[in-house]
């Protein structure tokens, strides 16, 4: 019997025949077998359910129906003979959008409500009533009837009930639709009554049910992500065909984002051509020699280039590209590539909210035609975004940097040779999974690949028992790394080369309105086919079978669930409850409100719900607003928050952005698995982070005025501005972060630069430490090298000694284990600052370690310091 467990984001089987006998061992087994049927009981019981929905129930077909409402006048038609309806809708109206009259006139108007007409014994009308709320929608002029094009219109009328209590004329009552017109010509328009459509109410509550059921499902991992989308939406159609409102399959079909499956499928051939070359490998030891071996550095290096590349490119397009780049360099320097995407995807999508064409949600707010037409282009959007995405970066980064303080995080918990052992089972084993048993050759294969694959489990316990982790040489490894990963194929490298170009030109015209011809979709397919041409590929098969087939169904599966929530109330329910809620407040402070509400509510939402139609229903929310004159507000503040929300919040959860999923599948593909609730344990806090960041910036630059009864809150708001950083290192004042590198952000310039003393010194700098290695270090030459002396009299054979950041290691390690030996730990970070800063060595500099100075701070700022250390650590 083996046992598969989970191991730094990827499976690994154990070998548990030795445990048989142990009865707590018997018992788990027990335990998970009872877990195993009752998932199965509990599926079967969905699968049934939504089946028998489907069985039961024809698909809904729209009848649509011409009618023509006469001039500056009103029309009573369809009688509706039912004593049980209590609810009417939607009506589809196809009309032509209202255009701008160079008069200023006001638009005509065309009034649809529900009457009620009573009527006596002898048939005639003895009283009417308005039965629900007046529907009013804007028409065009009669002159631009013609040329205009056609739009649908959905509302969903409540029908008030009879009032028995008020006596009337009449004992006999019907329900009519009434149309009144004020256009001074003739209005034709189609027409379609669902007499028995979704109850909101309960549809809101069945697509709550449905999205919670697929959290469960993907968070505890009951199933296969890819499986658990597939089961939820099937469950949401069914649940439509329930409440008679089952879509055909043509309708269904037309729910998927066809546009983002081509995209991911031309980019996935692109990227699986490309990594034939060896250009990945190549790229990743550039990277670890350019980075001398340091991880940090390599680390900002490459979230840096992301979130730029992101900008400007499809984030789904980058995260394609740079996901098999970054898996190679971690390999090639041993750390564990899963931390380091998440770090990655996250700067994705934070360098996507930056431009109009980096984040789905940002294109669909920067094509709406009445947000372009209100001054936001391509620059303006991207120079009000520019400062709040830098902001957010910095956030992140120390966010980031305090999560993964510990270099061992990043780190395999076992030396690499294992670690490659047990990546290279995993890999015989995939191969082996992927062949069937439907021919006499490919059983004899994988029964080969099988063998091949106990040989490695028994070298792996070998290595296991005997490996010891041998100490790394930064010069042999580069070596043999370069020596190991050469580019393998010059020619089809060319041939990529410009296909690639291609591609990523016609991405960066996107950028510009004016030359957009083909969509992303259209770009990576064209791209795909011109390097399958160019490369002469041969077996397709090859190539179809590196395409992430598991991610593009559930990307279809996820379109198709979201719709379906979409029809049964769940993304127009949000949006009601924000809108009331702002109409809700008072004039003074509504600007304010509206831009938290926004940013937030779209925050938070897009983070477990798919951020596409979220911003599709955010945008008409936001436009209302807008154009409501009583309300009075501006609409680009409203439109920033919106940005800011559904882009950043996609870092919350692995499913609620698109690059998060693609990342995923491609770790997977190489063998790296990373869980929701690794992903949710990283992105959750940073998009809370940022978006607390987005809100400071937010409210500082595009809000304030503010009332002066919120005086209190523009004092916290502009203290949380100017001193973020600082308070968020002193919060966490026992992280390792804040006793060596960031003592204080007043004296963190003068602390770090040393005495300067005549003819010995030749270069002044400062810097400061975030781990084992200088991130930032700024020198000045203030004279000849030939000149200088080592610091502190030190003995030199090379030049080494002349750099102040020069650490002797040997030396380094042998004052640590003196001071480990004669001296007590010191019991918090403030103690070891202390003293650190007075031992010093006689030239008056510190010793090796370069630890800074005690820095000289008023009385009233230490006072404060070490208050907020006090209340930290009580």
């Amino acid at each position: 019997m083996g046992q598969m467990r989970i191991l730094d984001g990827r499976e690994v089987e154990n070998n548990n025949d030795d445990q048989q006998d142990d009865p707590e061992q018997s018992v788990t087994s027990k335990v998970k077998k009872y877990l195993i049927w009752f998932k199965i009981s509990v599926l079967l019981v969905v699968w049934i359910v939504f089946t028998a929905f489907l069985m039961s129930t024809n698909e809904h077909v729209d009848v649509l129906k011409l009618i023509s409402i006469p001039a500056n006048g009103a029309k009573k038609l369809f009688p509706i003979s039912t004593e049980e309806l209590t609810r009417i809708g939607p009506f589809r109206l196809q009309e032509a959008d209202a255009v701008v009259d160079k008069l200023q006139r006001p638009p005509p108007l065309l009034e649809v409500c529900v009457e009620r007409v009573y009527y006596n014994i002898s048939g005639e009308t003895a009283h009417t009533e308005i039965a629900s709320n007046i529907w009013q929608l804007e028409v065009v002029y009669p002159e631009a009837m013609d040329y205009t094009r056609e739009t649908k219109k959905t509302s969903q009328f409540e029908i008030s009930p009879i009032d028995d209590t008020n006596p009337t004329d009449g004992n006999i009552s019907q329900l009519h639709l009434r149309f009144a017109s004020t256009i001074a010509a003739e209005l034709p328009m189609q027409l379609c009554i669902d007499e028995s459509p979704i109850y909101k109410k309960e549809g809101v509550i069945y697509a709550a049910i449905v999205l919670c059921g697929l959290y469960i499902m993907i968070i505890w991992e009951i199933v296969n992500r890819t499986f658990a989308a597939i089961i939820a939406s099937t469950l949401s159609v069914g649940i439509l065909a329930a409440l008679n409102s089952r879509p055909s399959m043509v309708t269904i079909m037309g729910w998927i984002d066809v546009e983002t499956l081509l995209l991911l499928f031309g980019m996935m051939i692109l990227v699986a051509i490309l990594s034939e070359t060896g250009v990945f490998d190549y790229l990743a030891v550039y990277a670890y020699k350019i980075t001398n071996g340091h991880v940090w550095p390599l680390i900002n290096c490459l979230c840096l280039f992301t979130a730029v590349l992101s900008s400007f490119l499809d984030n789904v397009t980058t995260v394609l590209l740079m996901t098999p780049v970054t898996i190679r360099l971690c390999e090639v320097m041993s750390l564990n590539p899963v931390p380091i995407l998440m770090c990655m995807v996250i700067y994705s999508n934070i360098g996507g909210a930056l431009t109009p064409v980096g984040d789905p949600p940002n294109v669909i707010i920067a094509s709406n035609n009445f947000i372009s037409k209100n001054g936001v282009n391509f620059a303006v959007f991207t120079l009000h975004m520019l400062p709040g995405v830098i902001l957010v970066m910095l956030q992140t980064y120390l966010q980031l940097r305090f999560k993964f303080r510990n270099i061992s995080d990043l780190q395999f918990k076992e030396s690499p040779d294992i670690e490659d052992l047990r990546h290279e089972i995993h890999v015989w084993k995939r191969a082996a999974a992927s062949l069937s048993s439907y021919s006499k050759d490919e059983e004899l294969v994988r029964q080969t690949l099988m063998k091949k694959v106990n040989r490695l489990k028994t070298s792996l316990k070998k290595k296991i028992a005997t490996t010891v982790d041998p100490a790394i040489d930064y010069k042999q490894t580069l070596e043999n790394l370069q020596a190991k990963y050469p580019i393998r194929n010059k020619t089809l490298l060319i041939k990529c080369s410009c296909a690639l170009i291609f591609v990523i030109s016609l991405f960066f015209l996107h950028s510009v309105p004016e030359l957009q011809r083909l969509s992303l979709g259209w770009t990576a397919l064209l791209g795909a086919i011109f390097l399958i041409i160019l490369a002469d590929i041969e077996d397709m098969e090859a190539i179809l079978a590196r395409v992430e087939w598991s991610t593009l169904l559930f990307f279809a599966a996820l379109f198709i669930l979201m719709e379906a929530l979409s029809e049964l109330g769940l993304i127009e329910w949000i949006g009601s409850m924000t809108e009331n809620f702002i109409l809700g407040v008072g004039e003074e402070s509504r600007l304010m409100v509206a831009v938290l509400i926004i940013l937030w509510v779209s925050a938070i939402a897009s983070a477990f719900v798919d951020n596409i139609p979220l911003t599709t229903m955010m945008v008409k929310i936001t436009i209302s607003l807008a154009q409501n004159k009583a309300l009075n507000l501006p609409l680009q503040p409203l439109v920033w928050a919106l940005a800011f929300g559904a882009c950043l919040g996609g870092n919350g959860t692995l499913i609620g952005a698109s690059a998060n999923v693609v990342c995923a599948g491609v770790a997977e593909q190489h063998g790296y698995k990373f869980t929701f609730l690794q992903f949710f344990k990283v992105g959750f806090p940073v998009m809370i982070g940022s978006i607390l960041v987005s809100t400071g910036y937010l409210l500082k630059r595009r809000v304030f005025k503010m009332p002066r009864k919120y005086i209190f809150f523009q004092f916290i708001l502009w203290l949380d501005l100017k001193n973020s950083i600082y308070l968020f290192l002193v919060a966490f004042s026992d992280a390792l972060i804040v006793p060596q590198e960031l003592p204080s952000i007043l004296s963190l310039i003068y602390s770090n630069i040393p005495p300067i003393k005549k003819g010995t010194d030749s270069r002044l700098g400062f810097g400061f430490r975030l781990g084992e290695h200088a991130d930032f270090q700024i020198l000045v030459e203030l004279g000849p090298q030939k000149e200088t002396r080592p610091l502190g009299d030190q003995d030199s054979t090379d030049g080494s000694a002349f750099n102040k950041r020069h650490v002797d290691k040997k030396q380094q390690e042998a004052i640590l284990r003196e001071k480990s030996i004669t001296e007590k730990r010191p019991a918090t970070w403030l103690e070891k600052w202390t003293k650190d800063s007075e031992n010093k060595n006689t030239d008056g500099t510190t010793h090796s370690q370069m630890l800074p100075q005690k820095p000289v701070l008023p009385d009233k700022v230490m006072k404060q310091l070490k208050m907020l250390h006090k209340m930290a650590t009580a």
